[in-house]
């Protein structure tokens, strides 16, 4: 019989052992950016359902700019990858479902076993979000998806003009509980709309009938976090699948992640004994292989823990899309821009016609005028637009170079 979250110990961190491997914040930095597919050549054949799984989780969002934040992320890593491939690897039938991780995410179908602790939490509370709902409307709405198969919460008669939580009817609280419980999932978006389905019908029977324990979950969970970040703080693993202190300590001896000890962190560390053998066979940082050159969303997983970003990156980086127009710094949807392994600028995107707009670009140095023209002209052509319009550009001194470079 399977664990309830209350019966996982909420046991004290156990002594940690002394690390055998320590680690420059260079060696880290680059173990990071591997493990997250940014360096070496991009794995085409694996496209955007070999970015997924390799992250594990690629969060959603409601923004879009140059494109919806789950775009930018394969695109980060594969360039010019299509809509339609993206599509297909998210929301292609078996391939993957949407669940509570870091936020609302995409996740391989493989980890549906993996987010039973969390379905039985959420079931333990008899509730979501606060929200109540009465047993005939959960009821209804599990009967009308046996019977009619997949529907939108339009289809369902549950849609409002608003989109916010709180003006929920009963059938859209009822048809988002049943996903958080694991009766519902969804495996498709259309025009944006979630699309749900009965779990028995859409996960695949080897995957829906896994009964797996609380601890076998997370022991799982927090060595694919490690895989993913390459190495990793304890508040690095608690963030990427917003796990609890108490999870994390009780599953982290048996997760098969390592400790190191990373020069400037301050902090215990752990890696994945994959990425510290990478490390060495590519001489000890992981460094050799081809550095994307790329915008990141806001939304990156590699970027999306904040305080782990300043720590590896040296950059503090906010979301000013909800902060008054006045008070942003770096614009609404500001992208840092990676070359080398280094985030070294942002820029604010925007499209107007068949032009990309960067209405606010900042650097670090004159020396990366050339990776940001390199990343504005291939965001263009991905977006099909025909130019690059730079309006507002922090250090004006670098517009002669910048626009020769955009041609």
């Amino acid at each position: 019989m399977a664990q309830t979250p209350a019966e996982i110990p909420a046991a004290a961190p156990a002594a940690l052992p002394a690390p055998a491997v320590r680690l420059s914040a260079d060696q880290a930095r680059r173990i990071a950016l591997r493990a997250q597919g940014l360096v070496g050549p991009p794995d085409r054949r694996a496209g955007a359902g070999g970015v997924l799984r390799r992250l594990g989780a690629v969060q959603l969002d409601t923004i879009s700019v140059l494109a919806r934040s789950h775009e930018l992320v394969p695109y980060a890593r594969l360039g010019a990858v299509g809509r339609r491939p993206v599509e297909q690897a998210y929301w292609g039938r078996g391939t993957a479902f949407e669940y509570w991780s870091h936020a609302a995410c995409v996740l391989p179908i493989e980890q549906w076993p993996l987010f039973a602790f969390r379905r039985r939490a959420y079931r333990s509370k008899g509730h979501v979000w606060g929200h109540p709902v009465s047993p005939a409307a959960y009821a209804g709405v599990v009967d009308r998806l046996r019977a009619e198969g997949p529907l939108t919460s339009t289809g369902l008669g549950g849609a409002k003009r608003t989109s916010e939580w709180w003006d929920w009817s009963d059938t859209k609280i009822a048809v988002e509980r049943a996903l958080a419980f694991g009766d519902v999932v969804v495996t498709e978006r259309r025009g944006w709309k979630r699309v749900y389905d009965l779990a028995e019908r859409a996960v695949p029977a080897e995957l829906f009938e896994q009964d797996l324990t609380d601890a076998e979950c997370l022991v799982r969970l927090v060595a694919l976090a490690g895989a993913a970040l390459g190495v990793a703080t304890r508040a690095d693993l608690l963030d990427y699948h917003r796990l609890k202190s108490a999870q994390l300590d009780a599953v982290l001896p048996e997760s098969g992640l390592v400790p190191v000890e990373v020069e400037g962190w301050g902090a215990p560390a752990w890696a994945d004994p994959a990425a510290l053998a990478a490390a060495d066979a590519a001489g000890g940082g992981a460094g050799r292989g081809r550095h994307r050159t790329t915008l990141l969303s806001p939304f990156d997983s590699l970027i999306w823990d904040r305080p782990r970003t300043e720590r590896i990156f040296g950059m503090s980086h906010r979301l000013e899309a909800y902060t008054p127009r006045h008070k942003r710094v770096h614009g609404y949807f500001a992208m840092p821009l990676l070359t080398a392994g280094r985030l070294v600028g942002r820029v604010d995107p925007a499209r107007a016609g068949g032009v990309l707009v960067a209405r606010q670009v900042s650097l670090e140095a004159p020396k990366f005028v050339p990776a940001l023209a390199e990343a504005l002209r291939e965001a263009a052509a991905w977006t099909g637009c025909s130019g690059v319009r730079v309006e507002r550009l922090e250090d004006e001194s670098l517009r002669p170079e910048l626009e020769r470079l955009l041609g």
